[in-house]
């Protein structure tokens, strides 16, 4: 599933950081900390590997 937008992709990154134990769970905020939890790293390496160019900073819903 890719990133609809550059902010989930970032938020993506974040989150599979925490997962692999390169980043603080704690040190989470937003969306990411419950990407963690809900989210395989599988998935988290497919949304962080999402190309920017072209897509919004947010996703219209």
């Amino acid at each position: 599933m890719p990133a609809k937008s550059k902010t989930q992709q970032k938020a993506a990154g974040a989150a599979l950081s925490a997962k692999r134990g390169d980043t603080k769970k704690s040190d989470l905020k937003g969306a990411s900390r419950g990407m963690v939890d809900s989210m395989s790293e599988k998935q988290l390496e497919e949304m962080a590997s999402t190309k920017r160019k072209g897509k919004p900073e947010h996703a219209d819903d």
